[in-house]
């Protein structure tokens, strides 16, 4: 591919992602504390269908949160394809995978707002489903967090390799990837603390350097033999 498209390529990836991010942000850590309360489906259920604005909001997010990680998925295989094709296909496949698992998210999310307000069930049924599709929610994103630690980690290695990226942007998505895995198996193992959090930092870090420079600078030109 020329260096211009790679260019081009580039910003598309770049804005993919960063619509990722902010879906991401908007969605899991800002509307959706004010619908989804884990411990207590008595309020979920109060919040799903008194604000009904705000759930669905929740939910388109959900929506974009599936659509962009599938378009930078992609966009990430066009870029990199071209550099090591075994890790673009890495990229390609686990990314997919990833907004394959936020998709069981938003089925159970819109399943939710709808049996929410069915008027032919009692209170005591809509608390049980809520909670059993809160608990699908909430471990579907648990589990994603395996394969969006999967995918940082090839694209980590490919900007290594190449050298086409800052070599520390990509050690850093590396070791985010790394995080996102180990974070996932110490929350599946039942272990808490603020230090299991500290983890996704060096991916956070990563994914915004990354964002930055696809948006910015797009991909160095090739300067000698290809890894």
């Amino acid at each position: 591919m020329e260096q211009q498209q790679l260019i081009k390529t580039a910003r598309f990836t770049g804005a993919s992602y960063l619509a990722l991010a902010v879906s991401g942000i908007l969605g899991f850590m800002v509307f959706h504390p004010k619908v989804f309360v884990g411990a207590d489906p008595q309020q979920t259920l109060r919040n799903l269908t008194t604000h009904g604005t705000v759930a669905k909001t929740r939910l388109l997010f959900e929506l974009l949160i599936i659509v962009s990680q599938a378009l930078a998925a992609i966009g990430f295989y066009r870029l990199f394809a071209d550099i090591h094709r075994l890790a673009a296909t890495a990229i390609l496949s686990w990314g997919t995978v990833n907004a394959v698992i936020i998709s069981v998210s938003a089925i159970a999310m819109n399943t939710a707002i709808d049996y929410a307000v069915v008027a032919t069930a009692t209170e005591a049924e809509k608390l049980d489903s809520i909670q059993v599709l809160t608990l699908i929610i909430t471990n579907a994103w648990a589990i994603g967090g395996i394969f969006f630690g999967l995918w940082l980690i090839p694209m980590g290695w490919v900007v290594v390799k190449s050298r086409r990226m800052p070599l520390w942007l990509g050690r850093i998505l590396i070791i985010g990837g790394i995080g996102y895995i180990l974070q996932t198996f110490l929350h599946a193992a039942g272990l808490t603390g603020m230090y299991i959090g500290l983890l996704t930092v060096p991916a956070t870090i990563g994914e915004l350097w990354i964002i930055a420079y696809l948006l910015s600078f797009g991909i160095r030109p090739v300067t000698g033999k290809r890894e």
